[in-house]
């Protein structure tokens, strides 16, 4: 039942009618969509897409999560965001045909959708409501950017962790009465690289963190942010 064409059509679809700016697509407008889209999958650390590459589609995440990522000079990632299922990227490159600022990663097996250039313009810009649409989630990735750019002003380690754990608590997580479970799984590293610190100075921290009781990781390795240490992070 699950692997029919059937389900996998509704299922494929229910997911892009979630996209802000093709919610409002009706059930044909859907389908026709989806057979524009070619599927692609991506394994655990492969490169999607290059930073100074300019992209000529929009990317869809149907399955996997995937990292975006500044790249030093010796190599070190410093992670601005992190997509998964449902989200998707690319798509201002599309409108002013600059290269990609910075470098996508798959973290897990990822499959993908691609959606071409003239496509993507045909449902944006011959659609007034879509193009609405389109301009808030262009706000809602600046707001993104103001975020991280506050993150690294904070001058201590600490600061960075705190502001690092409540945002990714903000954009992924679930309040339950223990206080904010981070429905994504990253590791000492990939905290490290959101916050511009060493994977050492990171795991000292949430080990203190953990020791202290301002966190708890759970059996999934998802992490608790506790209620009652929340209101000492910052943002």
């Amino acid at each position: 039942m699950f692997n029919s064409p059937a389900y996998k059509t509704s299922h494929q679809q229910n997911l892009l009618k979630k996209i802000p700016f093709f919610s409002d697509l009706s059930a044909s407008e859907l389908s026709g969509l989806e057979c524009l889209i070619n599927k692609k999958t991506y394994a655990k650390r492969e490169v999607i897409l290059y930073e100074e590459d300019t992209p000529n589609f929009m990317y869809i995440i149907f399955s996997g999560k995937v990292r975006v990522v500044l790249l030093s000079e010796e190599g070190k990632e410093h992670i601005i965001t992190i997509h998964k299922r449902g989200d998707y990227f690319g798509e201002m490159s599309l409108f002013d045909g600059k290269t990609s600022p910075a470098t996508i990663i798959a973290m897990e097996e990822s499959e993908i959708g691609l959606l071409a250039k003239d496509d993507f313009e045909s449902f944006i810009v011959q659609n007034k409501k879509v193009l609405q649409l389109f301009i808030a989630m262009l706000c809602l990735r600046l707001r993104e950017s103001w975020m991280m750019l506050k993150i690294m002003s904070f001058h201590t380690a600490e600061q960075r962790v705190r502001a690092v754990l409540k945002n990714i608590g903000h954009l992924y997580g679930v309040r339950d009465k223990r206080g904010v479970l981070v429905a994504l799984k990253l590791t000492h590293q990939e905290i490290a690289s959101y916050a511009a610190i060493s994977r050492e100075t990171a795991s000292r921290i949430l080990g203190r963190f953990l020791k202290e009781g301002e966190i708890e990781i759970l059996e999934n390795k998802q992490i608790l942010l506790k209620s009652s240490s929340l209101k000492n992070y910052p943002l």
